[in-house]
């Protein structure tokens, strides 16, 4: 367990430099809310750009290939790969609550500051955007991650973004099938199951996707050679 925390202060230290880029983020959903008044951007925004910032760490990797050095250490690969997954996963729930914090004081700001157009709050709404946007970036790490192991830093993000694309082709042909055939679906009990299980479901599958990837990526990371 030691080594796994002194991996991810690794990852962390290289990390360091991105303050700059979080201040840009939450400059630019200030930006973002005051010209839209739509408060759900902010912590889709930031939750997006923190998950993905988490993910540049294989690239510092890659680069001083630190990882030849590190499993000369007494460590294992599992323990890498823990240590990514815990930084991954950590990102995302970073990424939510600061998400939903800086979103509230800016929105309460920008109601001081401008009490004739005041943003309206829907905290549920709020929350409840933020758990997709969660949803949407551990996807991505879901897929990335295990791509990274298999091609590469680079190759890897070309090969996400194509499995992204695959998987948003074969939901929207599906979806597309279902509409033409003459299977009925109840919209209403649908949107009834997804108002009270919505967000319930939504953390379970990130949960197993993590889960998924974590063993794709141990059975990949353990076969190659550094």
């Amino acid at each position: 367990m030691n080594m796994i925390k002194g991996l991810i202060k690794k990852d962390l230290y290289n990390l360091s430099s991105y303050k700059t880029s979080l201040i840009i983020v939450i400059i630019f959903c200030g930006i973002a809310i005051i010209g839209t008044g739509n408060i759900n951007l902010g912590p889709i925004i930031i939750c997006t750009i923190i998950g993905m910032i988490s993910l540049s760490t294989f690239s510092y990797d890659e680069i001083s290939k630190s990882n030849k050095y590190i499993l000369t250490l007494p460590t294992n690969r599992k323990e890498i790969i823990k240590a990514k997954y815990i930084l991954a996963i950590g990102s995302t729930i970073l990424g939510g609550i600061l998400g939903i914090i800086l979103t509230i004081i800016i929105a309460n700001i920008m109601n001081y500051v401008r009490p004739e157009n005041l943003i309206d709050l829907n905290y549920e709404s709020l929350i409840t955007t933020t758990i997709g946007g969660m949803f949407g970036i551990s996807l991505i790490q879901a897929i990335q991650i295990p791509s990274i192991y298999k091609w590469g830093a680079e190759k890897g993000r070309v090969q996400m973004f194509i499995l992204v694309f695959i998987l948003i082709v074969l939901v929207a042909g599906v979806g597309y099938l279902i509409m033409k055939s003459s299977f009925n679906i109840d919209l209403a009990k649908i949107e009834n199951i997804m108002q009270q299980y919505g967000l319930i479901l939504l953390l379970a599958l990130m949960a197993v996707m993590y889960y998924i990837s974590y063993k794709v990526s141990n059975k990949i990371y353990s076969k190659k050679e550094e």
